[in-house]
């Protein structure tokens, strides 16, 4: 007997994902736009960016990225690096404000061997993790089960940047 996962609120999502697809890099072009709810972009820093990953693995999971289209740590100056770790740092700070993690997981995978979604543009993933949130839906099915949608996400985390902005 199979049990049902009902998940409607991911309809629009399922139905619109490929009119969604940027063309190019996602960390060059997104930022050009206008529409920073619409990418889901947080926060816009001198030399990288903050941005909610629109494939979590879990409820406030964050990328920083800089705005050079780079793959290569050593193309990035002592300023971008800087830059990129002060973003990092207050991101833990805003995800730790809008929903209390017990801790995180934050790095960068270099490399499509080394695990990165996106191996030609250097990005960094802040991950909040809670005692226990790896469950039976991940360990048995390799499901994850993200209780909140993007746009709510976004809403929540941009309370805690504007207010730490102002």
């Amino acid at each position: 007997m199979s049990e049902r996962l009902w998940a409607p609120w991911r309809f629009d999502y399922v139905t619109t994902a490929d009119s969604k697809k940027t063309e190019g890099c996602i960390f060059v072009e997104l930022p050009k736009l206008d529409n920073d709810r619409d990418n889901l972009i947080l926060y816009r820093g001198e030399s990288a960016f903050v941005m909610l990953n629109a494939y979590p693995y879990s409820s406030g999971h964050l990328m920083v990225a800089p705005y050079k289209h780079t793959a290569d740590l050593n193309e990035l100056t002592d300023d971008e690096l800087l830059d990129i770790q002060r973003l990092i740092a207050r991101c833990i700070g805003w995800i730790t404000a809008a929903y209390g993690p017990q801790g995180f997981n934050v790095g960068v995978n270099i490399g499509e061997a080394g695990g990165a979604g996106i191996p030609s543009h250097l990005h960094w993933h802040i991950v909040p993790r809670w005692t226990g949130d790896t469950n039976f839906m991940t360990t048995v099915s390799g499901v994850r089960v993200i209780p909140q949608s993007l746009e709510s996400a976004y809403d929540k985390l941009k309370e805690q940047v504007d207010a730490d902005v102002s």
